[in-house]
């Protein structure tokens, strides 16, 4: 199938008719200077961006298809511009050798709405007792480049060590979840003040910055690459910029809810806005954005977490930690960092295409809109308004903390190696 985009705005910036043939650019003329293709779309005022690439997705398969499977997932990336997702290890079983990757990825295949990367667990069952089987892991078709054991810290020194080591052999990254375990035991929200007030177990910042100081002295220890997972403090980003202004070797992502939502919103009780790390401060929002725009933080990734309902449809303290992200992500970017100036288009680009599969060494995505490049795409309308319905969204599962709230900006369309995945605002 060819393709012609007519009149989309690239980066946002200038119109352009793009054709798309044999899964790539084939060209980028003046509007009305390109030939019919076998699909025409209108892509006036729409904005052209490089697919999006998410470092953090749980699609729960195997073991929790009650929540996601890699099907459900997949199509909720696609509705949500992307077309690469991590997905993590915390399966059932988990993804901690070269057959439970290989079945994610050839899953995601199958599936064939974005390209599916699994995730490596770093420790055998993610127990932080020994690594796993990182080589084969890195050696399975599924080419696994990003370890994590996300939802457990590694907070062994001497294996989280061990583990930098190992990845340096074939150019891979350790994406720690930066949690110390004995600050944070029962934690249900931020420490602080109205944490007091609700009687819920404080999670105090220092639980999240104290690992991450740690791990990034121990990446310049071992010359190895670091990355943080969904950072969510002031202090944060002042370790990992500090880290960077001396060339140490760490990445960090922040995730959509974190530059949106505050502990304010726990006051509901509603088990909905109970997520790991927990919702910080607004001081703790204002620090993330800034991060974000002046690049010490270089991914928005969505952690996005499905559960079935009975899991958040019941108390604050014994609901699950966890949101859904991936259909609402850019959205919230819009809102936060768009609309209000701190980043224009190729900054989204960068953030959430460009740099992420920079991270995860992925060849074939967050690649520049020039002829040549592999035809991942997505097609956004800056001005679309849309209010959030869970009964409408592609994921299995219903938790999203955005119910009734209007969102900034749609996905039009999005293209996986030049095929329509989404057009019109839905699945194709």
């Amino acid at each position: 199938m060819s393709v012609l985009l007519k009149g989309a705005l690239l980066y946002g910036e200038e119109a352009v008719d793009v054709v798309i043939a044999e899964g790539r650019i084939a060209g980028l003329e003046p509007p009305g200077g390109a030939s019919d293709g076998d699909l025409v779309v209108d892509a006036r005022s729409l904005v052209l961006l490089p697919g999006l690439v998410d470092l953090h997705t749980h699609l729960r398969e195997p073991g929790r298809e009650d929540a996601e499977t890699i099907q459900t997932g997949s199509a909720a990336a696609a509705l949500g511009g992307f077309t690469a997702v991590h997905a993590m290890a915390n399966t059932q079983p988990v993804a901690d050798t070269a057959g439970v990757v290989e079945q994610v990825w050839r899953r995601g295949v199958d599936a064939g709405l974005c390209d599916v990367f699994p995730v490596g667990a770093v420790t055998v069952g993610l127990r932080g007792e020994q690594l796993a089987e990182l080589g084969a892991m890195a050696e399975s078709a599924a080419r696994v480049r990003v370890f994590s054991d996300d939802g457990v810290c590694v907070n062994d020194a001497v294996l989280m060590r061990r583990a930098l080591e190992y990845v340096k052999a074939f150019d891979g990254v350790i994406a720690q979840h930066a949690q110390e375990p004995r600050l944070t035991e029962g934690a249900q929200m931020n420490e602080g003040a109205l944490s007091g007030v609700l009687g819920l177990r404080g999670w105090p910042s220092v639980a999240e910055e104290a690992i991450i100081a740690r791990d990034v002295l121990l990446a310049d220890h071992v010359d190895s690459r670091v990355h943080i997972c969904h950072l969510s403090t002031r202090g944060s980003v002042e370790i990992v910029r500090w880290a960077k202004e001396r060339g140490i070797n760490v990445t960090a992502e922040v995730t959509p809810h974190h530059l949106v939502l505050t502990e304010e919103i726990a006051r509901t009780y509603d088990p909905r806005y109970k997520v790991n790390p927990p919702l910080r401060t607004a001081a703790d929002v204002e620090a993330v954005r800034r991060g974000l725009a002046d690049g010490t933080i270089d991914a928005v990734a969505t952690d996005h977490a499905p559960h079935p309902h009975e899991d958040k449809d019941c108390e604050w303290a014994a609901g699950a930690f966890g949101m859904l992200g991936l259909e609402t992500a850019l959205s919230v970017v819009i809102e936060t960092m768009v609309d209000t100036g701190r980043l224009d288009w190729r900054g989204v680009a960068d953030r959430m295409s460009v740099r992420p599969a920079r991270i995860g060494r992925l060849d074939g995505h967050g690649r520049p809109l020039e002829v040549g490049e592999p035809a991942n795409l997505v097609l956004v309308d800056p001005s679309a308004r849309w209010t959030v319905d869970p009964a409408r969204l592609a994921s299995r599962s219903r938790n999203t903390p955005f119910v009734a709230r209007e969102m900034h900006g749609r996905v039009v369309a999005t293209f996986l190696a030049g095929r329509p995945t989404v057009l019109e605002g839905r699945l194709t």
